[in-house]
């Protein structure tokens, strides 16, 4: 098996094996990961937020930056990930990073193993466009900062980009689902943090 054809969990395992520096830039994982696209770039950027872990203010805010300028990218149709140079700047310590993968690929493991080459009649670049507007209104939602309402857009993402790195259209299909369910929970939630501000007090 090929470096290029290896599972994503595979994949991201050994990018952090072969990074033997104590910090790692977003640019650094950027080329690192570039041969593999949009895909596993924004795979990767969706990680942080479907995990369950204890994160400080503003966390799913910043990775929703990188998914933003993706998905505009990716339903601009184009060829090549860009970030501004900023956030390439922005490093990552190598235990995070190897913390973040340890955590994710018994799960992307799981996903993997039910996926396969299906609706394949829709090119890649196909997929990429309709993926990358579904992930803009994904990313909205991520951005924020109501509390247990990112992890579904975030899976959303995530299994999409596994999807499309496989080739698998029902597997988009399903992330697009779960994404959708989690915007329906966050417009739930915002309604009624609505009702909560605007109903008046007989106290």
């Amino acid at each position: 098996m090929s470096f290029k054809e290896r599972p994503t969990s595979d994949f991201l395992a050994i990018v952090v094996v072969e990074n033997t520096k104590e910090t790692m830039t977003v640019g650094e994982i950027k080329n690192a990961l570039h041969e593999r696209g949009f895909g596993i770039l924004m795979a990767i950027a969706a990680l942080p937020i479907c995990l369950p872990v204890p994160v400080p203010p503003g966390y799913t805010t910043f990775f929703s930056i990188p998914l933003f300028i993706f998905s505009v990218q990716m339903t601009l149709g184009m060829q090549a990930p860009w970030l501004p140079l900023w956030i390439e700047k922005r490093s990552i310590s190598r235990s995070n990073l190897e913390k973040i993968v340890t955590k994710a690929n018994p799960w992307l493991k799981k996903i993997e193993n039910r996926m396969q080459p299906r609706m394949t009649y829709i090119s890649v670049h196909t997929w990429e466009r309709i993926i990358g507007i579904f992930s803009f209104v994904f990313a909205l939602s991520i951005a924020l900062p109501i509390p247990l309402t990112n992890f579904p857009p975030g899976w959303g993402i995530l299994v999409m980009s596994l999807g499309l790195l496989n080739r698998d259209g029902v597997t988009i299909l399903i992330g697009m689902i779960i994404g959708t369910i989690g915007i329906g929970i966050t417009m739930i939630v915002l309604v009624m943090l609505w009702m909560g501000m605007t109903m008046p007090s007989f106290y």
